[in-house]
């Protein structure tokens, strides 16, 4: 899968964080860092980062808690897993490889980082590209029927420990099938999908989970009304796309909402679900190429 991709590790304070990366290091654009979703790993984009790797340098990271980085304890309000100190873990790795400011591709769970990435360290990310997601708060204060029932795992992850501990690791490749299995899934490939079971399945994954949405819950809602109550936006150039058969777009207005948290925003639906890179992979390479320069 990652042929042409060499692997890499970083310490931060303490925490062991995954990466890859491969492409020219000289070409005269951007880096770009590639961000992964909840239940998965930087295994998701490998219909996408290759052909990005022909002409620029990508670096692929996986998130704390997730694929082969460190799964760190929680700590208390889950803080080691606020969003603030995931956008520090990726500032440091792109730093750590010679990259002191960089474009961002993210989808889901990596989107939240990247969002916080781009308020925290303005000068760091140059532009970014999202998929299907709306700001964290914005959801949680939109909250309706229909969203509390499509997006059940929300409200299950954030529940007291040990519950959704107990039981995510009762059977963790049944709670990756049952959850990823809802939204399709005859897209995923068995190399990508072994990864996934393989993540689901390590020590500690489940603690980590629950802890990153706990954290999204709390602490992260906290940072994000510090920043709306401060008139702080989002100043980069922002992309957003969203699956036309996913929930958010049912259930939100995606463009709307991060017109309210961003500055330059542009952005549309897709003939997809939510896994953008893995269903709709041609139209993920053809935005990509367009928004950060092909």
């Amino acid at each position: 899968m990652w042929t042409d991709f060499q692997p890499l590790t970083i310490q931060r304070d303490g925490v062991t964080l995954f990466a890859r990366q491969g492409g020219p290091s000289e070409s005269g654009r951007s880096p770009l860092l590639l961000l992964h979703g909840h239940p998965q790993t930087m295994a998701m984009w490998h219909r996408v980062a290759p052909e990005l790797a022909r002409t620029r340098r990508v670096v692929l990271m996986d998130l704390r808690g997730y694929g082969d980085s460190d799964r760190p304890a929680a700590g208390e309000g889950s803080a080691a897993y606020a969003k603030r100190e995931m956008a520090l873990d990726a500032v440091a790795l792109m730093r750590s490889l010679g990259h002191e400011r960089f474009a961002v591709l993210a989808h889901d769970r990596g989107s939240r980082v990247a969002h916080r990435l781009a308020l925290d360290h303005p000068q760091a990310v140059d532009r970014l590209m999202l998929l299907d997601i709306a700001p964290t708060l914005a959801m949680y204060e939109g909250t309706t029927e229909a969203f509390a029932r499509a997006y059940w795992h929300w409200f299950f992850l954030i529940q007291p420990a040990p519950l959704p501990e107990r039981l995510i690791e009762a059977d963790p490749v049944a709670y990756l099938r049952d959850g990823m299995g809802r939204r399709g899934g005859g897209f995923f490939t068995p190399e990508a999908w072994g990864q996934y079971e393989r993540s689901i399945a390590r020590p500690g994954t489940a603690a980590a989970i629950c802890a990153d949405y706990r954290a999204s819950a709390g602490i992260d809602l906290d940072h994000d009304r510090a920043d709306r109550d401060a008139g702080r936006r989002v100043t980069q150039p922002l992309r957003v796309l969203w699956g036309a058969q996913g929930v958010v777009g049912r259930c939100f207005q995606p463009l709307q909402l991060w017109q309210a948290a961003a500055e330059d925003v542009s952005g549309r639906a897709v003939d997809s679900g939510h896994y953008i890179a893995e269903e709709a992979p041609d139209v993920v390479l053809a935005e990509a190429q367009g928004f950060f320069g092909n």
